[in-house]
């Protein structure tokens, strides 16, 4: 972490908190464009988000150069919008990371630069504005803030309804996060009619079977689970699982057929890869862990769909790279089959998985 020094602020001229708008007292001695109230504050943004951004704010913190033509204006002012759209979508994709998590502390400091930076770009009116604040009611329900989630939820929903041209992508995100208020309130029927909006929307904007519809289907699931009602948990577990299992397996078919003895024209081996983002990799890790755990809790009832569970682990962190885990959770499933006394074949499957992963030599992450 840098160094922060006393700050001595010019008379007339009041500088806010990054992370909470009081009056700074300390400046980051590295950027010197980012003031905070005091260490807590600077610790929290460093270990969050700034310690990533920390050289990429200066060109933005700081007065626009001399052009010598309206030409090189407009491509220094184009410049500088790129740079924000770009801090924009790494302080929202770190925040969102942090929420799957379960980390929703140190999300809050990178969800307040994505909103900031939107701001800056859009204007206070701007639906652009939604999902920085929806990481930022997420974050207050982790944190057990409720009245401070719905006063996030309320300016959101207030956005969009003023707002003519909202996608179904941002409709979908903000009635899960209104589905997750009320789930947090025990009022599951409001909760219910928020997701079931969440999948309608997402379904509008990715299909039924997408992994970013998986989510409205698995908070529907976990509402069903809690009420006891666990028939139609089930089937929203189920789904959820061969949701992930189409997206994850039609990744792992084609670097299964080109793994070890492919090589590209510089001579490198292709690197496995999941087409997700770290937040995207977070969420799938936490959906799926989840439903893990309470196909384990009943595995003595079927444990073929603990098995499906843990080999859709094995292909998503072998696709992510980390060989150690995939491993792992492929002894597991393979150890359940014979245990159970499985068919061969899905024993044979479950060999093949592990054998794949032994022939790769992937690092750790």
């Amino acid at each position: 972490m840098n160094v922060i020094y006393p700050l001595a602020v010019p008379k007339g001229r009041r500088l806010c908190c990054e992370v909470c708008e009081a009056p700074a007292e300390r400046v980051c001695a590295a950027c010197t464009v980012t003031y905070y109230c005091g260490v807590v504050h600077q610790k929290a943004d460093w270990d969050s988000i700034h310690e990533k951004i920390c050289q990429l704010l200066i060109p933005l913190r700081t007065s626009i150069p001399f052009y010598n033509s309206e030409e090189e204006r407009q491509h220094g002012l184009q410049q500088l919008q790129q740079r924000q759209k770009y801090l924009i979508e790494l302080c929202y994709t770190v925040a969102q990371k942090y929420l799957f998590e379960g980390k929703h502390e140190d999300a809050v400091p990178a969800a307040l630069h994505s909103l900031r930076f939107r701001v800056n770009l859009y204007g206070l009116s701007s639906v652009e504005l939604v999902p920085a604040y929806l990481l930022l009611a997420e974050a207050s329900l982790g944190l057990g803030r409720i009245v401070q989630a719905e006063e996030y939820l309320f300016q959101a929903q207030w956005t969009v309804l003023k707002s003519t041209d909202c996608s179904n992508a941002t409709h979908s995100l903000l009635h899960r996060n209104l589905g997750l208020l009320y789930i947090a309130k025990k009022n599951y029927e409001e909760a219910r009619y928020h997701l079931a909006n969440d999948i309608y929307f997402a379904s509008c904007a990715f299909g039924t079977e997408d992994i970013r519809t998986s989510g409205g289907y698995f908070h529907l699931a976990n509402i069903f689970y809690d009420l006891k009602k666990l028939d139609l948990a089930d089937t929203l577990y189920t789904k959820v699982s061969e949701i992930w299992h189409a997206y994850l397996n039609n990744h792992y078919q084609v670097l299964s057929q080109v793994h070890t003895q492919q090589m590209d024209l510089l001579g490198k081996l292709f690197e496995n890869d999941t087409g997700l983002d770290e937040a995207q990799e977070a969420e799938a890790i936490r959906i799926l862990t989840s439903i893990l755990n309470i196909r384990e809790s009943t595995s003595d009832k079927a444990p073929q769909k603990t098995i499906f569970v843990l080999k859709i682990l094995v292909m998503l962190y072998y696709l992510m790279m980390n060989s150690s885990k995939a491993q792992e959770y492929g002894m597991r499933a393979l150890s359940l089959a014979k245990e159970q006394q499985l068919d061969v074949r899905e024993q044979s499957t479950i060999q093949e998985l592990l054998s794949l992963i032994s022939t790769e030599d992937h690092p750790i992450t």
